[in-house]
């Protein structure tokens, strides 16, 4: 959940002081740069940033000029990023995971439920979109998918309605679909919310691209170096919390995972759901 100009980036200062003394640090979900942009200014010697999204490469690299070549910028995704990507042992690997806000909050992305706009949901140019999925997956794979990406109990309810009111075309026709199905209650949280997040995660195959790259990452550090790791649902910290149990070059340094202070979480609402992890290379690197 990194965020653009204007906003603010999640646990910035639980990610500076983990990261502390690393001189070379790989930013795994760049978007517009404000976790590089500390950790620049907090005196690391080069980070190395990555994202997907094109768009937010740009605003990161305008960002973060000021730095020449102490920042470089690479688009793609992070389980694509090997030990000849970065050139040299890292001391710092950070993941900070789940959808920008620089994305959410422009319609024409189509990740929001609360606006009107294509349902595409990509967070890279490449791919099937999420109206690719409502429209052709058939009804209990696409229940099951709501089930288990999004925690939705009424899974099987809402997948009905998708089928039955198809085509989708906007977010607008999804959301509708997902209130016909279940109702809205007012002033609680809108019905749609666990649906977005489950097309979301399955559009840009969230889950499959981190247990990919959590293994790569470690294999990114020196002796001595760090991942760090910052979730917003239970799928993804779960996977988080055995990646690192399970690593026997790692050393665990979050017996239980790191939350944000009650003053960030009420500066910044987004950040309530965050949950820290890190953990620390053990022994000389492969």
């Amino acid at each position: 959940m990194n965020e653009e100009p204007g906003h603010e980036p999640v646990m910035v200062a639980e990610v500076v002081d983990l990261l502390a003394g690393a001189e070379v640090i790989v930013d795994m979900t760049l978007g517009a740069g404000g976790h590089a942009e500390a950790l620049l200014g907090a005196g690391a010697r080069r980070v190395l940033g990555v994202d997907r999204d094109p768009e937010a490469l740009e605003i990161a690299r305008e960002l973060l000029a000021p730095y020449g070549e102490r920042f470089q910028g690479v688009e793609g995704r992070f389980s694509e990023v090997y030990e000849e990507v970065v050139g040299e042992p890292a001391g710092g690997v950070l993941f900070d995971l789940g959808v920008s806000s620089m994305q959410l909050d422009r319609a024409e992305r189509g990740f929001s439920y609360r606006q009107d706009a294509p349902l595409d949901m990509r967070m890279g140019p490449d791919g099937p979109t999420a109206a690719d999925l409502v429209n052709h997956l058939p009804e209990r794979d696409l229940a099951d998918l709501i089930y288990r990406f999004g925690d939705e109990r009424r899974s099987r309810q809402i997948a009905a309605s998708i089928v039955r009111r198809r085509p989708h075309v906007t977010t607008t026709d999804l959301a509708g679909a997902v209130v016909s199905a279940v109702g809205k209650r007012p002033g609680g949280p809108h019905p749609a919310r666990r649906t977005f997040q489950a097309l979301r995660i399955a559009v840009n195959r969230e889950l499959e691209e981190l247990a990919a790259a959590l293994p790569q990452a470690v294999g990114l550090l020196g002796p001595g170096g760090r991942v760090v790791v910052i979730s917003y649902h239970s799928l993804e910290d779960g996977m988080v919390k055995r990646a690192f149990r399970d690593d026997a070059r790692l050393l665990v340094l979050t017996k239980k995972p790191a939350v944000p202070s009650t003053s960030e979480t009420a500066r910044n609402p987004r950040a309530r759901s965050a949950k820290l992890r890190a953990a620390e290379r053990l022994g000389a690197a492969a």
